[in-house]
């Protein structure tokens, strides 16, 4: 069996001197293992993948599972109990010195850690040097093909039109004397709306009115809802993406209720702006000047800029999250995250990630998203709108 991730794979681990990719999964406790075979099934028993730097992929798995990896053009090996598994495993990996898996050392980078410390106990007193798989999934899954990127550009379109349409909902309630909406109205009018467009969205988008819209991972419920009323502060967060190869397109946009911003919105809305403009400046100059830029480094451009402006107590999370293939929003590519974790993966061509600088004040908050696709050959672009003005909703 053969897939662009596994040579994908294979020439990252040449360039990095690793002899092997061992992927470990325990009733679906490693999402790579889903990434990289089709139709993975649920299993109850530990399973390995060996992609060997060169020859064909392995797998090894227990007897009563393996009829369901059938579908697999690959060898599958099989053992019954733990030391023929043992006996299998050592068979494996043979005289292969360095092997890469799923952890972080010290679990620096949690989105990469999936095996556990007893299973890296047990490999590395097998007689091999166990190493961080993070540069290498990223390589081999990170990358968008023409196909994810073609299905991105759409549904970030379609995203944009349902964040505008959601946002004329609340105009449409706040100029009529007999109608009114809440947080939970507004969230549901989004969800109706990707599921009439046939897109994906994983789980309910965020819509924060108030100190709501401070709470970075605020989602309103029927019986917790604020009313929208005039002159309240509006936050929507929605991301949605076409199934299969589609990668989410996800933004963030904010609104005042009323015919003017406050001051102090502005001075917060003018300062995140800035610090993700610089973000995507930085990211662009640094393609163009060939300098390779980690995730780390543009995550502190915008700190940085907080920083100066005196505003850094108000900053919650990270920057920008991974855009990838895959099931879930947060890619497993590179984070621009100095903050949470020190990400010093380089920002690869083919890859996408957000940039979303925020700001939260115990009255409001402010988040400015867009998405970001590094073209191999053009370099960074911007693939959703960026927000430059509050937008105003005339109640």
């Amino acid at each position: 069996m053969e897939t662009d991730a596994f040579g994908e794979a294979r020439e990252s681990m040449a360039a990095a001197g690793i002899d092997a990719w061992l992927v470990y999964d325990f009733r679906g406790s490693n999402p790579v293992m889903a990434q990289l075979l089709p139709h993975m099934p649920s299993t109850t028993r530990r399973s390995f993948l060996l992609v060997p730097v060169s020859g064909e992929p392995r797998l090894l798995t227990h007897v009563i599972e393996a009829t369901q990896f059938g579908h697999l053009d690959m060898p599958v090996a099989v053992y019954d109990g733990r030391e023929a598994m043992l006996s299998k495993l050592r068979e494996f990996l043979g005289n292969r010195g360095r092997v890469a898996m799923e952890y972080s050392p010290r679990g620096e980078l949690p989105t990469v850690s999936w095996v556990d410390g007893g299973t890296l106990e047990l490999v590395r007193s097998l007689g091999v040097e166990v190493i961080s798989s993070a540069d290498l999934l990223q390589a081999a899954l990170a990358r968008w093909s023409g196909a994810s990127l073609e299905a991105h550009l759409d549904a970030s379109r379609q995203v944009t039109e349902v964040k505008d349409g959601a946002f004329d909902y609340i105009r449409s309630c706040l100029a009529s004397a007999k109608q009114w909406c809440s947080e939970y109205d507004v969230q549901q009018f989004i969800v109706a709306e990707f599921r009439r467009r046939n897109l994906e969205v994983a789980h309910a988008p965020i819509v924060g009115v108030n100190a709501n819209s401070a709470d970075p991972h605020y989602s309103p419920t029927p019986d917790e809802s604020l009313v929208i009323s005039p002159g309240d502060w509006v936050l929507i967060d929605l991301w949605a993406r076409h199934p299969g190869e589609g990668v989410f397109a996800d933004i963030t946009w904010v609104a005042c209720a009323g015919t003017a911003a406050s001051a102090a919105q502005r001075r917060i809305f003018e300062a995140v702006r800035e610090a993700r403009d610089l973000v995507l400046s930085e990211t662009v100059d640094a393609f163009a000047s060939g300098r390779p830029v980690q995730g780390w480094e543009l995550d502190r451009v915008a700190r940085d800029c907080f920083e100066r402006q005196g505003m850094s107590d108000h900053v919650l999370h990270r920057t920008g999250h991974s855009l990838s293939p895959g099931p879930t929003v947060h890619g497993i590519g590179a984070n621009l995250d100095d903050l949470e974790a020190r990400d010093t993966r380089v920002i690869l061509p083919g890859t996408g990630f957000t940039v979303e600088p925020g700001l939260y004040l115990p009255e409001f908050g402010v988040r400015l998203e867009v998405n970001v696709y590094v073209d191999p050959e053009s370099g960074p672009q911007v693939t959703t709108p960026a927000q430059t003005e509050v937008i105003l909703l005339d109640g």
